[in-house]
């Protein structure tokens, strides 16, 4: 079942390469989407793909890549959208 979501990190995640291991690890597990930081120095992405995938992509944004410091990820259901790939985005 395809499922989409939307994610925004918290913590010391801007400066890190976030977006950039973010977009690797939704290639990965076949995720569509979109991230880019926002001004109040958190994260956000939208995500689409397979349910199994969107959990394992749940779980590694807790961790994040290895010089993040992740403090909270909010998870919240959206509608399907149109993408063909993952981007980073402003």
């Amino acid at each position: 079942m395809t499922v989409a979501r939307r994610f925004t990190v918290t913590g010391q995640v801007q400066g890190v390469g976030f977006r950039w291991a973010a977009q690797g690890e939704a290639d990965r597990l076949g995720l569509v989407g979109r991230v880019r930081n926002r001004t109040d120095g958190a994260v956000e992405l939208t995500a689409q793909g397979e349910e199994r995938a969107m959990q394992r992509f749940a779980d590694w944004l807790e961790q994040g890549p290895r010089w993040a410091e992740v403090v909270d990820v909010d998870v919240e259901p959206i509608d399907l959208f149109e993408a063909t790939s993952f981007e980073i985005t402003r």
